[in-house]
């Protein structure tokens, strides 16, 4: 059985031709392929190492398991996508609601396993029925409210917990995160938010030389002295040995946050696989159902020994644009630099040492930057927010999912946040569908058909 670990050499094995791409099915020569892997594990480094922290996983973990996942990405589509699956951030909202419960790593990890088997279970109707199931089901209307409340329901964790820690770090972080977004090209700007962690790392610990300990909340409500920078963990961590592996625990309470999120995985891998297609000339819209399942499988196969949930990057999309190099021997070769990176606590250890002031100015951007690709999913697909069936049920689903409201069922269970939020997006928008008038219901172009938000979504909007 072909697996697509085959490839052609292209040309000298140098560099790509004027005008010419280097095929998923061909390869440079071996050092400029590993060259390349270095790079994309570099390019997914920002948000793939911040999601772990964020989540209060084990970062560790987080990249190995990053490796085996773009192993089983690429085995499943026989080589045909090239793809890197990092941590994904759309779950970091969703596991700071689910501590902010009592929640432990082992629910969170639980919650995210069921999303990955719904992925998984998505990406085979996919396959048997057609991307049209994925549009009638959720329209771009609905797609970018959900995206939205998502991202926007993250902002009260910046809020409280990470920019009280430094509030001048986190100030500082901000806008050089913010220029180094907009300011540099080509591959640093696609690393911005990488560049935004390293200067606050740095920063914070020429804050702590020059002006000693600070008195701010550090990991709880109430503030104590203590440095900015702590690398006691750092020295105490081992250069070599295995991440903490831990199994899931499932709470039905947990699962019911988490599952809108399968709505934003959906959307980003569709973007990817057209994108991919797009650039490389090839049409891969067969492998959109095998692409969902394939990313839903190596989410679960991640939580199931404790680490983040997974999904395709578009910040690797842009080093493919850049190189002109689709290789997915270059991806192979990313996963395993992954591998033997989670192989070293010491590594983990830095990471997990980012200040809580620098992740404030980094999630001010980041958060942000999440629920405005929903409004980016409205654009594209020129959803017009002034028909009320448009505008009604995403309005109300939003404020829910920002504000945190709630709808108490029993005792013992409630819906509030991005789960009722979702609901009422979803359930309403259907619903009013149906009882509204024949002028409100335009009609609007299905997936395999024309464009939607999924066709027409920037790869490197995604996120």
């Amino acid at each position: 059985m072909d697996l697509g670990v085959r490839w052609t050499l292209h040309g000298d094995g140098k560099t790509p031709a004027p005008g010419a791409v280097v095929r998923p099915d061909e390869r440079l020569s071996w050092p400029r392929t590993f060259g390349l892997g270095a790079q994309h594990v570099v390019a997914m480094f920002g948000a793939s190492f911040v999601a772990p922290v964020l989540m209060g996983l084990d970062p560790n973990l987080a990249i190995m398991m990053s490796g085996v996942a773009t192993a089983i990405f690429l085995l499943a589509t026989r080589g045909r996508v090239p793809s890197y699956l990092g941590c994904s951030l759309s779950f970091v909202g969703v596991a700071a609601t689910i501590r902010a419960s009592g929640g432990s790593s082992a629910v969170v990890t639980g919650a995210v396993f069921v999303v990955g088997v719904v992925l998984f279970l998505a990406g085979l109707a996919v396959q048997r029925f057609g991307a049209r199931i994925i549009h009638a089901a959720m329209p771009p209307v609905v797609t970018g409210a959900v995206v939205m409340l998502i991202g926007f329901n993250l902002a009260p964790v910046t809020a409280s917990t990470y920019w009280p820690q430094d509030q001048w770090t986190a100030l500082l972080v901000m806008l050089f995160t913010g220029l180094a977004v907009v300011c540099l090209r080509g591959f640093f700007s696609r690393i911005a938010i990488f560049l935004g962690l390293v200067f606050g790392y740095v920063l914070s610990w020429v804050l702590d030389q020059v002006f000693g300990k600070i008195h701010s909340p550090a990991g709880g409500a109430e503030a104590v002295d203590h440095w900015r920078l702590d690398l006691s963990g750092v020295s105490k961590a081992d250069w070599i040995g295995l991440p903490s592996f831990h199994a899931p625990s499932f709470e039905w309470s947990a699962i019911l946050v988490a599952l809108p999120v399968v709505i934003a995985l959906i959307a980003e891998n569709a973007g990817h696989v057209k994108a991919v297609g797009e650039m490389t000339g090839s049409s891969l819209d067969d492998k959109l159902g095998t692409a969902i399942a394939a990313d839903g499988a190596a989410s679960m196969l991640s939580t199931a020994v404790g680490g983040p949930p997974n999904t395709t990057y578009s910040e690797n999309i842009g080093v493919m644009a850049a190189t002109r190099v689709y290789s997915t021997a270059a991806y192979w070769a990313a996963a395993c630099f992954a591998l033997l990176f989670g192989l070293c606590p010491k590594f983990g250890a830095v990471v997990a040492a980012v200040p809580g002031g620098v992740l404030g100015g980094i999630t001010v951007i980041l958060y942000g930057m999440i629920g405005l690709l929903g409004a980016q999913i409205w654009l594209h697909a020129k959803v017009d927010l002034r028909n009320p069936l448009n505008l009604v049920p995403a309005a109300a689903g939003i404020i829910i999912g920002v504000g945190g409201v709630g709808l108490k069922i029993t005792d013992n269970f409630e819906l509030s946040g991005i789960a009722l939020g979702t609901i009422v997006v979803i359930t309403g928008y259907h619903v009013l569908r149906a009882f509204a008038p024949a002028h409100l219901k335009t009609q609007e172009p299905l997936l395999d058909s024309g464009t939607s938000a999924y066709d027409e979504q920037d790869p490197a909007d995604k996120r």
